[in-house]
């Protein structure tokens, strides 16, 4: 029996499909052994050389794992494939005791017969460049994560991290805040001319004087502009008529299927990455087990295989005909800085089409599987073609403009349109009536409207992500848990779409902006990005990259630790007097939250609990009155019967007030999901 050691166990059945009776399969359920999770764990006089120790909670796991592979005829590990795969791969290699020229590697960018047949052809080494340029990226941000982050608890707020790339995803939010805050509208005016070609209105706008582009900026200019238009005739100096075509987008990356899930789906980068995994993981079909509909989800490739693309090329042929065929494929580039380590989001099968699979996905996953594959289908479809016509009027020294545009061919754009979040030019018309040059057009109203500019737009979660990939900052599998960190920590809200910092936020990018401006800045954080990728393709040393950090960044953390320069709240008095030496107590911030302390501290060192305004939230299931939210001793928050302790009903969770249809237990809410709160029994609904 041969053993296929692989990351997630969502993955097993699709896998064990493929694999056939001769295999195994052992899911590590992630990592199996990383850098410590309560000291630094990295040996700086001896080359940042790590100290890795096993994960908590998986020593049952690893021994397991050790027996499988001692019995196996051949082991294989097969995690993801990307730098940390590799690098999980790696850990597993060292805990069986692998020679380092060990061929037990392999990989597949889908879960599907043809690939997963092909990777158990092509066991290879585990890639060492891959693993060390993962390995510097860990100890980076562990220097930064543990070296800065107790700095901000002492001069800002207890229980505040920075990170290395977190704090720039977050300075551009606050940047951007601060351009809002400091912009100052300018007026300007815009000029309509409803003009009339038998009875057909033309709304053309005002461009230029003399020749010259003119945007009136205030009212005297326009009624000066009323004035000279007076009594002149509106003449049509040009007719331009041309043909214009329009590309097929490329392929998702992880950014782009992002960035659109949103825009169109309006679904959160949390829900899009939670079910980009399970089409990439599988879905379970009545009979059939779990099926991948997706490959790989975390790349910054727009690449293609040339055998998807000659499936999609024939599936579009059969279907919407050969003239939606290209007569060459579509070949898309990656980026320059991009991994380009496997191919763009695809569905794994063109048969497999969304309205087939409907009944057996969830919504987020079926609208976001028809966005992919629609997506994939459209950039081998033809070009959308245009006839536009640009129409010139003269009346007097002023020139106004009106373009048309009308689809003569749809391409691509029969399944899938762009998203598009500018608004319609003020010039552009659908299609126009036939126009001739010299032509008069009697003019029906002159339209003229006070504007402001406007301010640069917040970011949302999918231009942030844009943002962040255009600018060289993180890489696909880090852009959706950067933004996570930055709401969880509470360093940035939503407000509708948009993403605003908190105080604590700002307050944090203004530190660290202070002290820290050399390393925390999109400049430097790209660059770090490129040393990372040198040392995949073996251009680079991991230990001179991490030496060559620590040599300026050390020197940053000395000047801020020693610096008197603090941000933290002043502790704030109350009436309530201490009882051990008379003085007014006050409300400091500790570690696991808000207290009062004596205001005499440190000559009294008095202390007691802040009695907070309870939070009504839920229904007690035992005996129906209102549960509240509490926080423990650690500042986690649960909830608990305003009774206690007449009732002691307690939940981690939101109770509902209900019991489960199945087993009797509580129902509890979390999110937008309810669940039994009995760990023993799987009942869920969604609350919409």
């Amino acid at each position: 029996m041969k053993l296929v050691i692989i990351e997630s166990p969502n993955k097993t059945s699709a896998l064990k499909k493929y694999l056939g009776d001769g295999y195994e399969v052992f899911a590590t359920k992630g990592h199996i052994r990383d850098l410590p999770e309560k000291s630094f764990g990295l040996d700086v006089k001896n080359n940042f050389e790590p100290k890795y120790e096993n994960v908590a909670g998986k020593g049952d796991l690893i021994s397991e794992m050790k027996r499988k592979a001692d019995r196996a005829s051949e082991v294989l590990i097969a995690t993801d494939p990307d730098r940390e795969g590799e690098a999980i791969g790696w850990h597993v290699a060292n805990i069986l005791g692998f020679d380092k020229d060990k061929k037990c590697r392999i990989q597949f960018n889908e879960i599907s017969k043809n690939a997963v047949t092909k990777a158990l052809t092509l066991p290879r080494q585990i890639d060492e460049q891959l693993v060390d340029a993962q390995q510097a990226r860990r100890v980076l941000d562990r220097i930064v994560g543990y070296k800065v982050s107790p700095i901000l608890c002492k001069k800002i707020a207890p229980k505040i991290s920075a990170g290395r790339v977190q704090s720039v995803a977050l300075k551009l939010i606050v940047d951007r805040e601060k351009e809002i805050e400091n912009f100052k509208p300018e007026e300007y005016w815009t000029v309509a001319a409803l003009l009339d070609k038998k009875g057909q209105e033309i709304k053309a706008s005002l461009a230029t004087k003399n020749k010259k582009k003119f945007v009136p900026a205030n009212k005297e200019q326009v009624d000066a502009f009323l004035s000279d238009i007076e009594g002149k005739a509106f003449v049509i100096d040009s007719v331009v008529k041309k043909n214009s075509k329009s590309h097929a987008p490329a392929p998702f990356t992880t950014s782009s299927m992002q960035q659109d899930a949103l825009n169109k789906l309006g679904m959160s980068l949390k829900r899009t990455t939670a079910a980009a995994q399970q089409l990439y993981e599988g879905v379970e079909f009545k009979g059939e087990g779990k099926i991948a509909l997706v490959t790989y989800i975390r790349t910054d490739s727009v690449r293609v295989s040339t055998e998807a693309q000659n499936a999609c090329r024939t599936y579009i042929a059969n279907v919407y005909g050969d003239k939606f065929v290209p007569a060459k494929p579509n070949i898309y580039h990656t980026k320059a800085n991009a991994q380009d380590a496997h191919e763009a989001i695809r569905p794994i099968s063109m048969e497999m089409t969304p309205e087939k699979v409907k009944d057996v996905l969830s919504s987020d996953n079926y609208r976001l599987y028809k966005l992919i594959y629609e997506r994939f289908l459209a950039s081998q479809m033809c070009e959308a073609e245009y006839a536009n016509v640009n129409v010139v009027i003269k009346a007097g020294d002023y020139g106004f403009k009106v373009n048309g545009k009308t689809l003569t061919f749809p391409g691509f754009t029969t399944v899938y349109k762009e998203f598009v979040e500018e608004e319609k030019g003020e010039n552009m018309a659908g299609r126009l009536p036939i126009l001739e040059e010299g032509e008069t057009l009697p003019c029906k109203e002159i339209k003229p409207t006070q504007c402001f500019t406007k301010p640069p737009v917040r970011y949302s979660e999918a231009s942030i992500v844009k943002a962040m990939e255009e600018k060289g900052i993180g890489r696909p599998a880090t852009y959706a848990p950067t933004i996570n960190v930055l709401f969880s920590r509470q360093y940035a809200e939503k407000e509708g779409k948009y993403l605003v910092p908190t105080t604590l936020g700002r307050n944090i990018t203004e530190y660290l902006d202070q002290f820290f401006s050399s390393v925390i800045n999109v400049k430097f954080t790209a660059h770090m990005e490129q040393r990372l990728d040198d040392i995949a393709e073996a251009k680079d040393d991991w230990h001179s990259v991490v030496n060559s950090f620590w040599d300026g960044f050390r020197g940053l953390l000395e000047r801020a630790d020693k610096s008197s320069v603090t941000m933290k709240e002043p502790p704030k008095e109350t009436d309530i007097v201490c009882d051990k030496c008379g003085g007014k107590m006050v409300i400091r911030e500790g570690r696991y939250g808000k207290f009062l302390g004596c205001g005499n501290f440190p000559k009294c060192r008095n202390i007691k609990p802040l009695e907070e305004e309870k939070v009504v939230k839920g229904i007690c299931p035992e005996c129906g009155a209102h549960t509240v939210q509490r926080k423990s001793k650690r500042g986690k928050i649960f909830y608990s019967c305003e009774r206690y302790p007449d009732c002691n009903f307690m939940s981690w969770d939101v109770p509902t007030g209900k019991k489960c249809p199945k087993c009797e237990s509580a129902l509890v809410m979390k999110g937008k999901i309810i669940k039994c709160s009995s760990s023993s029994c799987d009942y869920k609904e969604t609350n919409e």
